[in-house]
């Protein structure tokens, strides 16, 4: 086995990963500008980021304060706050590369190993799947359902609604088995205020509610413009006593609907690990799946 060492050179594995990166967004069907913005956000803080190589492939990894790894925003999964110490695999191409990563993080002191990947799980496909960021180009004229109509969710119904959804993104990032419940509350929290930072009258969010029957039977949550030619649907919800009534793909061409309202292209959304039932759904529905969160405890 080859000795592993710090990379002489940098600056050829950064060209070589950032044209893999963009390579594995292209292929998922991003457009040029969406996969360069997806890109963007892969490779913040990159200085940071320690470079090995075994003369045959790259290794990168980082340790960070906070926790992430359940994609739940779409962004980075950072949480920040969390108070774990944890290590990342940014990239492994050396055949040998993934026992001395995760050695290198738990030398230093690591909790948890993540990972974010495209183009399937490869050499990581052990590590629990915690979410996905998947994405589906809108119809161009996407109606919506017979006997389903879409309101704005007025603002006196906006807390009670924030509160739910608060719950409910706390629990979906425990089942996922990403983080601890306290964990999950500080993620929660850290997230929502950097997402809503104006709450009801934050700009470029739209809240709707759906109804059906005379009855509010799900809601919706969607962010125009979060990037190039994309509407990030960060909730679409149908209540469970409606469930199992064909309501779910109904969820799915409002969700569209939302998005050329908006001015978008294409819908992007999470799914967490645990939720068996919407990640087939968004299969069926034809949805690509962008980057996959994993991550194992150590």
């Amino acid at each position: 086995m080859n000795e592993i060492d710090t990379a002489p050179d940098r600056d050829a594995w950064r060209a070589d990963f950032e044209a893999r990166v963009l390579a594995g967004y292209r292929a998922a069907g991003c457009s040029d500008p969406l996969a360069r913005a997806l890109l963007e956000r892969v490779v913040r803080g990159i200085d940071d980021w320690t470079v090995a190589t075994d003369g045959t492939g790259w290794i990168a990894v980082e340790l960070s304060g906070g926790t992430g790894g359940t994609g739940g925003t779409g962004d980075d999964g950072g949480a920040g706050g969390s108070g774990a110490t944890v290590g990342r695999i940014h990239d492994l191409t050396a055949a040998q590369g993934r026992p001395w990563a995760e050695r290198w993080c738990a030398e230093r002191g690591a909790e948890r190993v993540e990972v974010r990947l495209t183009g399937g799980p490869g050499a990581f496909a052990d590590y629990p799947l915690r979410g996905r960021n998947m994405m589906r180009a809108a119809a161009e004229r996407p109606e919506l359902p017979t006997g389903l109509t879409v309101r704005l969710l007025t603002e006196e119904e906006y807390p009670g609604w924030l509160a739910g959804e608060q719950a409910a993104y706390v629990a979906d990032i425990v089942r996922s088995g990403a983080l601890t419940p306290d964990q999950a509350k500080a993620k929660s929290d850290e997230d929502f205020a950097r997402y809503l930072p104006q709450g009801y009258r934050t700009p470029d969010q739209t809240f709707y509610a759906m109804e059906a029957e005379g009855q509010v039977i799900g809601t919706g949550w969607v962010n125009h413009g979060f990037l190039p030619g994309v509407t990030f649907g960060f909730s679409l919800e149908v209540y469970e006593e409606h469930r199992g009534r064909g309501y779910g793909r109904a969820a799915m061409a409002v969700g569209e609907w939302a998005t050329r309202q908006g001015g978008d292209e294409a819908m992007m959304l999470n799914v967490f690990g645990g939720n068996e039932v919407a990640m087939r759904l968004y299969d069926s529905a034809g949805f690509t799946v962008l980057e996959e969160f994993r991550s194992i405890d150590l």
